[in-house]
């Protein structure tokens, strides 16, 4: 549980910026009607209830109001027509970002535990986007929204809410350590030369095929909802663990078994691994799958340097395709299903992600791949380990603990660096109870038997 200190708005510095209207390029408009993304970011930090709201709450309020002045689109809203025109976003000045800050005497240390909890009790501590404004000729839709939780003499959680359209994992992590290190160092000058301000110039997306309007049209006559989720969830989440030595083990494992495959890297034989894992833990949980359904695993690519011309690192938007997978259910749940996978994931990168032109055509079928992900068995990946949310220190040490809690409402699973293993990779998974333990079994003994396997094999 959550009580609510304080709500209020938080602006940009005045007179800077005065409007801003941004189109939504082809990358932006397949994530319109996705459901919001919530994240949740905690710090061990020991501080009173009254040092909280008399010195943190203000340095927070000040450094979220400065790091706007260089996010702006995030204080936009979705200007959504009721015509059959193109939304766009749009910034003027008196928007916003909503901040709740709450208060919450929940069990720190199991909230930032590895082993399984209930998902449910991580939602009083993720912030809620406003509703929709009804206008006349349009809807204005919020695009971001934080909330910071203090557990008094235990830690801080900061939530983040965004709708995808607004941006992709690239834009919203750097928004995240943009604002962290301005909280720190109380100020935006290391921001500032660090030249790693956001670029917002939808010009550098080509499209001169008018993929945008082709979309568009796909999807203009749909009614704007936001799915969001239902709670109870009836799942549980719980953080795993690849030590660096296990991804060796996983990596020597496969050469071993394809040597004729290019050394996997520890995205191919990580993903792989948990794929096949999942896969498993259906039947192993009381799941009835026919022998011959087609599993899916998916994962979204940064198409900044893979596509021609290429588009600069610091933009800030959407600039993600798809690539997919596909295997037989029985095929990963042989005993080589490991290696199977890693095959098919190692070739989908070398074929496709590593092809610009096919990359291009990927973001095309965007739209196409959704329509896969809605009605297949299919695991996707959250995240990436190019994105360390570990190093964003708000002046308080290190962050404790991420929470991916988008997981809770999709088949996926979130990925990134392992806080306090190096070379080592965390996966966070949310899954029903019986189905989790199914999981975690197979997940621990499928690494004792490749150990023995890779012994035997030197």
């Amino acid at each position: 549980m959550a009580t609510q200190l304080e709500h209020c708005e938080i602006l940009p510095p005045p007179g800077e910026v005065t409007e801003l209207t941004l189109p939504l390029t082809f990358f932006d408009i397949p994530w319109l009607n996705f459901h919001p993304i919530p994240r949740l970011l905690f710090y061990e930090f020991t501080c009173s209830k009254h040092y909280f709201l008399e010195t943190i709450v203000p340095n927070l309020k000040e450094s979220l109001s400065l790091t706007l002045k260089h996010y702006i689109p995030l204080a936009s809203n979705v200007l959504y027509p009721s015509t059959n025109e193109k939304p766009v976003f749009r910034y003027v000045v008196g928007d916003s970002v909503s901040l709740t800050i709450a208060e919450s005497s929940d069990n720190f240390n199991n909230l930032t535990a590895n082993y399984t909890r209930d998902a449910d009790q991580f939602y009083p501590f993720v912030p809620q986007l406003p509703p929709p404004e009804e206008e006349a000729e349009y809807k204005t839709i919020p695009v971001f929204c934080v909330q910071v939780t203090l557990f008094p003499n235990s830690g801080v959680s900061i939530g983040f809410t965004n709708l995808h359209g607004i941006g992709d994992a690239s834009s919203t992590v750097s928004f995240i350590k943009s604002w962290a290190s301005i909280n720190k160092f109380s100020g935006d000058s290391q921001l500032i030369e660090a030249k790693s301000l956001p670029l917002f110039d939808r010009s550098v997306i080509k499209d001169p095929r008018g993929i945008a309007d082709v979309f568009w049209n796909q999807l203009k006559n749909l009614p704007l909802q936001f799915s969001s989720l239902h709670l109870p969830t009836n799942k549980v989440r719980a953080t795993y663990i690849l030590h660096q030595a296990d991804i060796k083990k996983l990596k020597d494992s496969v050469s071993a078994r394809k040597p004729d495959l290019v050394e996997p890297s520890s995205f191919v034989v990580t993903t792989a691994y948990v794929w096949t894992c999942w896969v498993k833990s259906g039947p192993a949980s009381g799941e009835e799958i026919d022998a011959d359904v087609l599993e899916y695993f998916g994962f979204a690519v940064d198409c900044r340097t893979r596509i021609n011309p290429p588009v600069p690192a610091n933009y800030f938007g959407n600039c993600i395709a798809a690539a997919i997978v596909k295997r037989k259910h029985e095929e990963l749940m042989e005993n080589e299903g490991f290696f199977i996978a890693a095959e098919a994931i190692a070739e989908i990168i070398r074929i496709k992600v590593n092809n610009k032109e096919e990359m291009m055509k990927a973001a095309e079928n965007l739209l196409a791949d959704f329509a896969v992900f809605m009605e297949k068995r299919i695991l996707s990946v959250a995240g990436s380990p190019k994105f360390d949310l570990y190093e964003a220190d708000y002046g308080w040490g290190r962050t404790k603990k991420l929470e991916a809690v988008s997981i809770d409402g999709e088949d996926s699973f979130s990925l990134c660096k392992s806080r306090d293993s190096e070379g080592g990779l965390e996966i966070g998974i949310s899954l029903p109870k019986n189905k989790m333990d199914a999981f975690s079994a197979i997940f621990s003994s499928g690494l004792g038997i490749l150990s023995k396997e890779v012994l035997h094999s030197d």
